[in-house]
């Protein structure tokens, strides 16, 4: 809430030296527990990693719309696509302790989403057969691009690891597709750096639907869909798909 200057000075006034890095996000000089960060618990302000934040300005929900984010838990992204626009949005994840979070991070930005407990893969299970207009689908994978903050993931993943979550996750795309209007926009991300989760993927699937699948051009720095880690955010990649 509030603009990036004020919370410059609000951070300021506390001893806090940080500098703008996004139209809406600033970068602390130094790491400190969240809870006291100025306004903080009063739903002032979130912490989300630079990279993570491009998916609610890709998105780019309008007034009104009725808004999927797939595989939503903490809810980081959730809150950010409400804090953008006044839109009907529902919020779904497998894991209810996850999807608690979700309620949690919610509650303190007094913002309100419908919250679904349910496999995005299989939306027969939840979905009320009213179309999205724009759906953000955040996918699972193999989460290499967070290694600078998570290294264990580099000891942790094996060689078949990759082709099973891109298996996945081709499932998922195909599952949230039919749930997306026409004339509508899928955002598709990872916070993978894998070939086969990311352009490999959804070359494939565009392959699939030659007839009713188009894919969009993104602003610098995101022209081919990836944002490789450094030390001012994890590594990403998104696509944006719209159904002609």
């Amino acid at each position: 809430h509030g603009d990036v200057a004020g919370y410059l000075q609000r951070l300021a006034d506390a001893g806090m030296t940080a500098r703008q890095t996004g139209p809406d996000a600033v970068t602390l000089e130094k790491a400190v527990p969240v809870h006291s960060l100025p306004g903080f618990d009063a739903g002032d302000v979130s912490v989300q990693d630079a990279g993570a934040q491009w998916a609610a300005r890709l998105l780019d929900a309008q007034p009104g719309e009725r808004i999927l984010d797939a595989c939503a838990a903490p809810g980081g992204k959730t809150g950010h696509i409400l804090e953008r626009a006044d839109v009907i949005l529902t919020a779904v994840d497998a894991d209810v302790a996850r999807l608690a979070r979700v309620e949690e991070n919610l509650n303190r930005l007094q913002l309100e989403a419908t919250l679904v407990e349910g496999d995005a893969a299989q939306p027969e299970t939840w979905w009320d057969g009213q179309p999205y207009d724009r759906i953000l689908a955040d996918v699972p994978c193999s989460a290499s691009g967070v290694v600078r903050r998570n290294p264990d993931i580099k000891w942790l993943r094996r060689p078949d690891d990759i082709p099973q979550f891109a298996a996945q996750q081709a499932v998922m795309l195909e599952a949230l597709w039919r749930l997306l209007a026409p004339g509508g926009t899928l955002l598709y991300a990872t916070c993978s750096l894998f070939h086969e989760e990311n352009d490999g993927q959804v070359r494939a699937f565009l392959a699939r639907h030659t007839g009713d699948a188009e894919r969009c051009p993104l602003p610098e720095p995101l022209s081919d869909g990836s944002l490789l880690p450094d030390a001012d955010h994890d590594g990403f990649f998104y696509a944006l798909l719209r159904k002609i």
